[in-house]
């Protein structure tokens, strides 16, 4: 599914105004989940990457890549053996990278428990640097985003959702979304206003934001506050 096709936005639109919370969140609350969880990804890949960068060790780097390549081609059991043996053997930033690589393995294989537990661990490692930790709890509150709690989601990321934190955006936007699956509008209306009045808001996370605040508008469940 082209998910930045402009036919999906206009249906998603069309089905948020309804004034059907739940019916739409059944309908489209995967794919805004998909839309939205790329620039987590890659926020994340990125500090993992400069993790990585800045504590190389040449030993194990060939191991950790084929442990990655394993997982790209969903070879999900074998690639989480090779990433234990990493987390065991490995030297450098390897073994902190195989565990957050591993964890990302279980969700790749539905495990969305195991994954969540596992993102937790390492959330709370206070052996591990403040970015890949920050990392981990983003991770585990977008997984929760679906089959969890709004209160559960909270309590992994809104810590990050607050001005000057590099996952804020991505913090807001999870939080936006749980709040509306939850259906309570007016508290997600708060967290993508927040994103929309952020002059530092990626543009594509702004957009998302706005079209999700027009929506709610829309629904005359939670008007604009007025200034």
């Amino acid at each position: 599914m082209a998910f930045n096709d402009d036919s999906f936005i206009r249906e998603v639109n069309e089905e948020l105004r309804s004034d059907q919370v739940k019916g739409a969140w059944r309908r489209f609350g995967r794919y805004l989940i998909a839309l939205a969880v790329l620039i987590v990804l890659g926020t994340i890949g990125y500090k993992a990457y400069e993790y990585w960068d800045d504590n190389q060790s040449s030993g194990t780097g060939d191991k950790f890549i084929a442990a990655m390549k394993l997982a790209d081609e969903n070879k999900n059991e074998e690639a989480l053996a090779a990433l234990e043996t990493l987390e065991k053997e490995g030297h450098g930033a390897y073994p902190i990278l195989a565990r957050l690589r591993a964890a990302s393995v279980l969700a790749q294989k539905g495990d969305t428990a195991g994954a969540v537990a596992a993102f937790d661990v390492i959330g709370k490692d206070e052996k591990a640097p403040a970015a890949v930790r920050d990392a981990a709890k983003m991770r585990a509150g977008w997984l929760l985003i679906e089959g969890g709690t709004y209160e559960q989601v909270s309590a992994h990321v809104e810590e990050m959702a607050v001005p000057g934190n590099a996952f804020r955006h991505s913090a807001r936007e999870a939080l936006g979304l749980a709040a509306y699956k939850a259906g309570n509008l007016t508290q997600a209306r708060q967290w993508y206003q927040a994103i929309a009045d952020d002059a530092q808001s990626p543009r594509n996370v702004a957009n998302r934001a706005q079209m999700m605040l027009d929506n709610i508008t829309a629904s005359g469940k939670a008007p604009a506050a007025q200034g």
